[in-house]
């Protein structure tokens, strides 16, 4: 697999008209605010598709190593955009102890650093 330039790379791109982020285009201790209809999630990136996030008052009330599988739009393809963090759309990831778990849509992603 091809490496990216961290330093060429654009912060946010977008997968059919949709702005957001790619997980690997952020390097490792990345942290990203993403707010959702919902709540307001804080994700810092460790490697791959491995992230801590924190700000659901169930799944994830304290930080917890979960894995983004990416994010999908509601409607007739629930296919994910893989290690894709979209904009308007539902990011699922993968918990240790729920399972599967799908948020509210996004509303606003920030790179914090």
């Amino acid at each position: 697999m091809p490496q990216t330039n961290q330093k060429n790379s654009p912060p946010d791109r977008q997968v059919q008209g949709k702005e957001g982020i790619y997980l690997n285009d952020l390097a490792d201790g990345a942290v990203l605010d993403i707010e959702t209809q919902h709540h307001h999630y804080r994700l810092v990136k460790r490697a791959d598709i491995h992230v801590r996030i924190s700000g659901h008052p169930t799944f994830c009330p304290e930080p917890i190593d979960v894995e983004i599988e990416g994010s999908i739009e509601k409607g007739p393809t629930l296919v994910p955009k893989p290690g894709f963090i979209g904009r308007g759309m539902h990011l699922i990831m993968k918990h240790p102890n729920f399972g599967w778990v799908t948020t509210s849509r996004i509303r606003d992603i920030h790179k914090l650093s």
